[in-house]
C-alpha cells in the first residue's frame, strides 16, 4: 500500500487534540483526588504552566548517552501506541497509520516506553534508579499480563489482528461490543487497566514518599518535561485501544471523549477508595486474580 503523505498533518492534529485533552485531564483528575481529601488542588492550567517552565530549563550534569534517550524512548512510546491505532473510527482524517499496524505492534508500544525508561534511568549510576525502575517494570510486567491474554481472546473471537476490523465488527449496536460478547476478556483487560494507569492502589512508584527513588528524581529541566508530555498522551493512547478493543470504538470526537472520560474514570474512582498496595501485593493481586480470568477468557473463546 503506497503512504499517503496527508496522514502526517491529519496525524499531528490527532497527537495536538489528545495532548491537551490529556493535559485538562490530568488536572481534572487531580481536583477529584483533592477534594476527596477536602483540598481545593490546582488550577486546570497548572500543568502547562510545569510543562512550559520544564521546557525551557537546561541541564548541565552530563551522563550517558542512553540516560538522555529513555525519556525520548518514553515519549515514543506513547506517541507511537496512538499514531498507529485509529482514534476515530470510518474517519480518514483520524485513522492515523492504522493501516500500517495491528495488535501485535500495539502491544509492543505499549512495553517500549517502560524498557526504554528502564534503561535510561539505570545509566545514571544511582542504586536507588535501579530500585525504582526494577519494582516499577515488575508490576507493569505483571499488570501486562492479563491485558495480553485478553487481546489473544479477542484476537481468536474476531479472527483477526487489525484494530480497524475488530472495531468495525462491534459496530451496529452497544450489544456487539466486546463488553458484552467476551465480558471475561474485558473484566482481565480492566483489571490490568488498573495497575497501567499506574494510580491507587498500584502508584506505590511514583508515591509521594517514594519519589526519592527511581526516574522522577533521576530525570530534570526538559527530559523531566518530555515525561510528563507523555503522562498526558500514554494513558489516552493506551485507552484508545481499550475503546477500541472492547467499548466499541468512536465514530466522532465528542463520543471519543466521552468513551475516554468514562474509562479513564473506572482507574480514578478505585483510587480514590482503595489503600496502596506494596510491589509484592500488586504483583500476587494480578497473578490470583487477573491472569486466571485472562486464561479462561482465552480456554472459552
Amino acid at each position: 500500500m503506497d503512504f499517503d503523505w496527508m496522514k502526517i498533518p491529519y496525524s499531528l492534529l490527532t497527537l495536538f487534540i489528545v495532548v491537551n485533552y490529556g493535559m485538562i485531564l490530568n488536572a481534572f483528575i487531580q481536583k477529584i483526588g483533592a477534594r476527596v481529601g477536602r483540598r481545593h488542588g490546582i488550577p486546570i492550567w497548572q500543568n502547562y504552566a510545569d510543562l512550559i517552565k520544564n521546557y525551557s530549563m537546561r541541564s548541565s550534569i552530563t551522563h550517558g548517552v542512553m540516560f538522555y534517550l529513555g525519556p525520548v524512548f518514553r515519549l515514543s512510546g506513547g506517541v507511537g501506541l496512538l499514531l498507529f491505532v485509529p482514534t476515530i473510527y470510518g474517519s480518514y482524517m483520524f485513522s492515523n497509520m492504522s493501516f500500517a499496524g495491528d495488535l501485535i505492534l500495539a502491544l509492543y508500544f505499549v512495553f517500549f516506553g517502560t524498557l526504554g525508561m528502564a534503561l535510561g534511568a539505570a545509566e545514571s549510576g544511582h542504586p536507588h534508579a535501579a530500585i525504582g525502575i526494577t519494582r516499577g517494570l515488575s508490576q507493569v510486567t505483571a499488570a501486562e499480563l492479563p491485558f495480553a491474554l485478553a487481546v489473544f481472546a479477542v484476537a481468536l473471537q474476531y479472527q483477526t489482528l487489525s484494530v480497524t476490523d475488530i472495531v468495525a465488527a462491534q459496530q451496529g449496536s452497544f450489544l456487539n461490543w466486546t463488553l458484552f460478547t467476551n465480558p471475561l476478556a474485558v473484566t482481565a483487560a480492566m483489571l490490568s487497566f488498573l495497575g497501567s494507569m499506574m494510580r491507587p492502589p498500584f502508584d506505590v512508584v511514583l508515591a509521594p514518599q517514594e519519589i526519592p527513588i527511581g526516574p522522577p528524581t533521576e530525570y530534570h529541566s526538559s527530559y523531566l518535561a518530555l515525561m510528563q508530555t507523555n503522562r498526558a498522551i500514554f494513558p489516552i493512547a493506551k485507552i484508545v485501544i481499550y475503546m477500541n478493543l472492547f467499548f466499541g470504538g468512536a465514530a466522532s470526537w465528542p463520543v471519543f471523549f466521552l468513551k475516554v472520560f468514562c474509562i479513564y474514570m473506572i482507574s480514578v474512582l478505585v483510587g480514590v477508595v482503595f489503600p496502596r498496595f506494596r510491589v509484592e501485593q500488586s504483583i500476587r493481586w494480578f497473578l490470583i486474580w487477573a491472569v486466571p480470568i485472562g486464561i479462561l477468557a482465552v480456554v472459552l473463546v
